[in-house]
């Protein structure tokens, strides 16, 4: 079973949209508390007591709870599910309504409530996303359900309405399910990073590493057959700080060659362009005449993962910066780099005492990750200089 919450302050154009289901005959009320089922009852009965909290602007819960095509429900199972789920969310004594929609091809039903009880009191929205979906998996035992795999145990991104429905039209696998059986065989298959490298070229899939100067790396992305995926858009178990738990990864050891891999990958996406596709789930966009162009990322991001654009993935040059009047490659040995900029940045009075030098100090190379210290400390400098 799974869970779609909308939060929201138009209480009527939900209860609209259900009961116009309902005057198609593809929908029914399973359940309610208000005194009756027209719009205008209802609507008079939430507003007074919305009247209890008048800044209150998200009111109201529009949930609808989904189950397989293969569950077979009654409405007074159906039923029963609802309740314990407002119960189990703390919505005791508050107005709601239970829909079931016979419109799609598994069973669902929805659920308007309002967080305003009759006393006054508004349900908590923090972590309302968690909770439902811990209220969900136990429904699931209670009700002898089918399981689902919750979101944070999910190792695959499940494929979306459009992908299946492609599937369907040309008989083919996805680009997404075949990265996906590609990259997990590699997994098991490698040991290190250079074999997992070598295992995905070897079938046709250029990866990205989103690394930075210092040579860590905080992300992943996958070009494949014209799209380029990013790490979470595949699942959880494709995302760089998964992957390296499984690889005997190090990362001043393997910082030249994931470099390297970034620059082969840039030359041949820059060298075979990219095309746009509708429905894979990709990070993608046209890219006329090889020139970069900025995307954006995919529907549900995960905080840390690679943020790498498209211009940055099919540029076939290597990255360089102008800082401090100097070229630097992209593949350069980190304490090296750090050294000269160090150099550079003593030499302009920008390091003061001792913490700030032993930040850019090429021998303590635990450091080197942390820039964001040194970048506050020019801040504040600048604020007192300025006062």
């Amino acid at each position: 079973m799974t869970a779609d919450q909308v939060k929201g302050k138009r209480f009527r154009g939900a209860l609209r949209y259900n009961l116009a289901k309902v005057e198609k005959g593809v929908a029914e009320i399973l359940d309610t508390n208000f005194s009756g089922i027209g719009e205008n009852i209802i609507m008079k009965e939430v507003a007074m007591i919305k009247a209890l909290r008048p800044n209150l602007q998200k009111y109201f819960y529009h949930t609808s709870l989904n189950f397989p095509p293969k569950e077979n429900l009654s409405n007074e199972r159906m039923k029963s599910i609802a309740k314990d789920y407002l119960s189990e969310l703390g919505f005791n004594q508050h107005q709601f309504i239970v829909f079931r929609h016979r419109d799609a091809d598994h069973p669902h039903i929805h659920i308007l409530v309002n967080r305003i009880g009759f006393d006054g009191k508004v349900v908590s929205d923090s972590q309302d996303y968690a909770r439902s979906e811990k209220v969900i998996r136990d429904l699931e035992k209670k009700y002898n359900l089918t399981p689902v795999t919750s979101s944070r145990q999910a190792v695959e991104r499940a494929m979306t309405k459009n992908e299946m429905e492609m599937m369907k039209r040309t008989d083919t696998l996805s680009v997404k399910l075949k990265l996906q059986t590609i990259i997990g065989n590699a997994q098991k298959q490698s040991h290190s990073v250079p074999d997992f490298i070598q295992a995905l070229e070897a079938r046709g899939i250029n990866i990205l590493f989103n690394q930075a100067q210092t040579g860590f790396v905080s992300g992943i992305s996958y070009g494949f057959e014209g799209l380029i995926f990013k790490g979470s858009a595949l699942g959880n178990g494709f995302k760089w700080t998964q992957l390296k738990g499984g690889l005997d990864y190090e990362q001043e050891r393997d910082h030249a060659t994931i470099c390297e891999t970034n620059t082969r990958t840039r030359s041949i996406l820059s060298d075979n362009g990219l095309r746009q596709s509708a429905g894979d789930g990709a990070i993608h966009q046209t890219v006329a005449s090889n020139m970069p162009k900025r995307t954006t990322a995919s529907a549900q991001r995960t905080p840390g993962e690679d943020d790498t654009s498209i211009s940055n993935f099919a540029s076939g040059q290597r990255q360089s910066s102008q800082k401090f009047g100097r070229t630097e490659s992209a593949c350069e040995e980190p304490s090296q780099r750090h050294f000269e900029l160090s150099e550079v940045a003593k030499e302009a009075g920008i390091l003061v005492g001792g913490i700030i030098r032993g930040l850019l100090s090429p021998v303590d190379t635990d450091n080197y990750e942390d820039m964001a210290t040194i970048n506050e400390f020019k801040k504040k400098k600048k604020r007192k200089i300025r006062r």
